[in-house]
């Protein structure tokens, strides 16, 4: 069966369920009128507005997902006891810098993922995704793209673009199948 046909009438399952959710809980009410109202809602929404959307690549692997959100939930706890540290402790030496990190990833999302992995982590932001232009020929080799990220304290740039690369993209790369 194609993965089309399949998801039809369904097409966006986990946005029909947050959105389903969503209703039940700002109406604070399981009643069956707003069961049915909710159900219906997160049915048709998806569904109308499935052409203002570029197509995306699903998440093919749920469990690794929550996995990775887990990791990056703790990362964020780390990184915001580290700045802290560096802001607040006797050394105020920081060495801020500017680190251009290859990606591999080709879909706007995942690529957007990364981006927002890093920009959440305390000490790091990103800065660009480059280069943005896509080749008009279909036969051209896509342009190797980068990351530009800020490092607020950079201490070895090899082992940053090593450490983001293991720890955000190859899990991406293997929830997305891209």
């Amino acid at each position: 069966m194609r993965l089309e046909a399949r998801f039809r009438w369904l097409p966006t399952p986990f946005r029909s369920l947050f959105l389903f959710i969503v209703w039940l809980l700002l109406n604070n009410s399981v009643s069956v009128g707003h069961i049915i109202l909710g159900a219906l809602l997160a049915l048709l929404i998806p569904l109308f507005s499935m052409s203002f959307r570029d197509p995306q690549p699903l998440i093919l692997k749920p469990g690794l997902a929550f996995k990775q959100l887990l990791i990056v939930l703790y990362d964020i706890i780390v990184a915001n006891l580290q700045v802290a540290l560096l802001i607040l402790g006797p050394s105020k030496n920081l060495r801020p810098g500017f680190v251009k990190v290859p990606i591999d990833l080709m879909h706007e999302m995942p690529i957007t993922i990364l981006a927002s992995c890093v920009s959440l982590t305390p000490g790091t932001v990103s800065a660009e995704v480059y280069p943005l232009i896509k080749s008009l020929n279909e036969d051209d080799e896509p342009a190797q793209r980068y990351l530009l990220i800020h490092v607020l304290d950079l201490d070895d740039e090899q082992a940053l673009i090593k450490q983001i690369k293991a720890r955000y993209e190859a899990p991406l790369k293997e929830i997305f199948q891209c």
